[in-house]
């Protein structure tokens, strides 16, 4: 499955490409009302064309995620432009508040807010910030479930099982 490149309408919309120690990422940043937010992060294979960082919110998003691949307890501080449904923004505060190390099922979450699990996994698929809302962390009852909408071996599943292992949750 290949990555498909976030679509950003706004003229101020500026996008880098920063390697990850899993191949790359994705880093969107856009004007907002005046402020400069971060307004996406893409998993992207190796192959992907690195693009350095043109702003200084995706210079900060770029060291901020190095630091975390250097110590996966790095706490991110970055403006984030506020997306998704209310159900989506509801499932996403509660996945960060899943400790490093630590993960939770789709079932655990979709119990604490009165939801189901699929739809939980709907929108751990939609997420706009991974890493920052640490989807990675949560996990099927029977082993180690999907990510970023992909359901079997693939691109992102190596990443899941990258990043879980990285956080000492595998």
């Amino acid at each position: 499955m290949a990555p498909v490149k976030k679509q950003v309408s706004s003229d101020s919309a500026q996008y880098c490409v920063i390697a990850a120690p899993f191949g790359r990422l994705g880093i969107w940043t856009e004007m907002v009302e005046g402020s400069l937010m971060l307004s996406g992060i893409e998993y992207l294979p190796a192959s992907a064309t690195l693009v350095s960082p043109q702003n200084q919110l995706a210079k900060e998003a770029e060291k901020q995620l190095k630091a975390y691949f250097q110590n996966p307890h790095h706490e991110f501080d970055l403006p984030i432009k506020s997306s998704g449904t209310e159900h989506q923004q509801k499932v996403w505060r509660n996945i960060q508040t899943i400790p490093v190390g630590k993960t939770k099922t789709y079932g655990e979450i979709a119990s604490k807010i009165k939801s189901g699990p699929r739809a939980v996994g709907t929108a751990c698929g939609a997420n706009p910030y991974p890493l920052i809302a640490p989807c990675h962390r949560v996990v099927s009852a029977q082993g180690i479930g999907g990510f970023m909408k992909e359901n079997s071996p693939g691109l992102y599943r190596q990443i899941k099982l990258w990043l879980l292992k990285h956080e000492g949750a595998l």
